[in-house]
């Protein structure tokens, strides 16, 4: 069976508030979108992981990029080039009655990228025959390759065919990520972004681009979780940085951590955090430009 496993990065593009979180708890439930750690966590901001035994489906999105007037040429490059050079699939997410990417070069990078790309017009519960009917042909003239799909995110219309369709075009490859027992509760992942996003308001630039965090052990048991979780850096200089005097600054990673978790999971969390140098966690390329710490 593992020979036969998909799974990929899936791009989203669209401006804000098109619905992509409510696409995302329409596909995984309520408590998946929650994963909306901050834009710099890392090159993609993931929205979310969809496991099952056949395939992984890593969704990140690419927020405020997209905006309505094109001032932004130069980040809209940078953009393309990180968001869009290594996913396996793209999706453009918009509303109905939206005519936008006016921007020819941002859609001569899109076309010419040689991915699966699908159009979701998302919203139209929210209007008649006739607009829908011009949304789909402006847009299928606009990206001719691309498939299209008019779907209700709020109301679950059409949203398994694009999750079906997903999953078909898919590469064969294995999990980037580790996989849970259950679809709807990616918890170490939500760990571990718990607590980079503590390191991230907590401390410099520098800092935070060295860690990757790893949780070894989550133990639920009715009342209380136990996790263990390992922060890597690459230095001594960044362990004691992180750490701080007398483990204060470790100190208050832990208790925003634990907080986060706490109302995430609403349960008591006993949290154990290390700190340990790993010279080489960020030298194997190709996992990085998976990952995206590289462009």
């Amino acid at each position: 069976m593992s020979h036969k496993h998909k799974a990929g990065f899936v791009s989203i593009i669209g401006n804000p508030n098109v619905g992509k979180s409510t696409l995302m708890n329409a596909w995984v439930g309520e408590r998946l979108s929650i994963i909306t750690p901050k834009a710099q966590t890392t090159r993609h901001r993931i929205l979310g992981i969809i496991n099952d035994d056949n395939y992984q489906i890593v969704l990140s999105d690419t927020p405020g990029i997209i905006t309505p007037n094109y001032e932004m040429q130069s980040s809209m490059m940078d953009f393309v080039k990180t968001a869009l050079e290594d996913a396996d699939v793209l999706i453009y997410m918009l509303e109905v009655g939206e005519k936008q990417l006016k921007d020819p070069s941002l859609l001569k990078k899109i076309k010419a990228l040689d991915i699966p790309q699908l159009v979701i017009i998302n919203k139209i519960d929210t209007t008649d025959e006739k607009s829908l009917h011009d949304s789909v042909s402006y847009w299928q003239d606009v990206f001719p390759e691309a498939k299209i799909f008019p779907i209700s995110a709020k109301e679950g219309f059409s949203v398994k065919e694009v999750l079906s369709y997903l999953i078909e075009i898919l590469p064969v490859n294995p999990p980037f990520y580790p996989k849970e027992q259950l679809t709807d509760k990616p918890e170490r992942f939500f760990v571990n972004e718990a607590i980079r996003e503590q390191i991230l308001e907590k401390y410099d630039k520098e800092v935070p681009y060295a860690v990757e965090v790893l949780t070894e052990e989550f133990i639920e048991s009715p009342k209380i979780i136990k996790i263990r979780s390992l922060i890597m850096v690459e230095r001594d200089s960044q362990k004691g940085i992180l750490i701080g005097h007398k483990g204060s600054a470790l100190k208050k990673v832990g208790i925003g951590a634990r907080k986060k978790l706490q109302s995430f999971f609403q349960k008591k969390i006993h949290l154990e955090l290390y700190v340990k140098v790993n010279k080489d966690w960020r030298n194997n390329e190709r996992q990085l430009k998976r990952f995206g710490y590289k462009s």
